[in-house]
């Protein structure tokens, strides 16, 4: 058991109760207990399987390569529409937990069997990603914003595609491109550190928060 995720699980909070059960469940498996990204995240051989996350809504295991189970009981869930590869095992009770262990422990062997088979999600490319029409005038005006969004990770490329096409109106649109654009020039994702203060770079953890 990782000391370090300790007050992720007993600290007063939604889920505490549930979250420790869970937790007591997990540790049956083989998996290696970790801190990622400001929640437990549970590895393989340092490869990740899953994390354990707390929402409003419900508690949840969240597994990397969720798309690839083959979700027998009919129980994983899309967190968002353009999520391609992770699924939730959601909860929203301690008798929920304590009544679907087996479940659970048969969803967390599959995961680990997934990973030690070698399978890869095979994700979309970047260019099935449309590009909205205001931040291609933006592209097509600034040869070097052009170059620089290009020359980002497809990753990172895709969370800006993903979140300026969210905006409905035009006008949110261009405000968000706008207050973005420092960023793609710098060679920053949407979700990165720019502080240097994260303890996850490149990603930001929050850490300036704590300051």
């Amino acid at each position: 058991m990782n000391t370090d995720l300790d007050d992720f699980y007993t600290k007063k909070a939604y889920w505490q109760t549930e979250l420790q059960t869970l937790r007591k469940i997990i540790l049956k498996s083989e998996l290696t207990e970790t801190f990622k990204w400001r929640n437990p995240c549970y590895v393989l051989n340092d490869n990740n399987i899953f994390i354990v996350s707390r929402f409003k809504a419900y508690c949840a295991l969240s597994f990397f390569k969720g798309v690839l189970l083959k979700d027998y009981a009919n129980l994983l869930v899309e967190p968002g529409a353009n999520s391609q590869a992770v699924r939730l095992l959601t909860f929203k009770s301690e008798a929920e937990i304590i009544q679907r262990e087996e479940v659970i422990l048969n969803y967390i062997q599959e995961a680990i069997n997934l990973e030690l088979s070698g399978a890869k999600v095979k994700f979309k490319p970047i260019q099935d990603y449309p590009i909205p029409v205001e931040f291609e005038e933006y592209l097509d005006r600034d040869e070097r914003l052009n170059n620089a969004f290009k020359a980002l990770t497809p990753g990172r490329q895709k969370g800006y595609l993903l979140y300026f096409e969210k905006a409905k109106q035009t006008q949110i649109k261009i405000s968000r491109i706008e207050k973005y654009i420092p960023r793609i020039l710098s060679g920053k994702g949407i979700n990165d550190c720019i502080c240097g203060k994260s303890k996850r770079l490149p990603a930001c953890d929050g850490s300036h928060r704590e300051l």
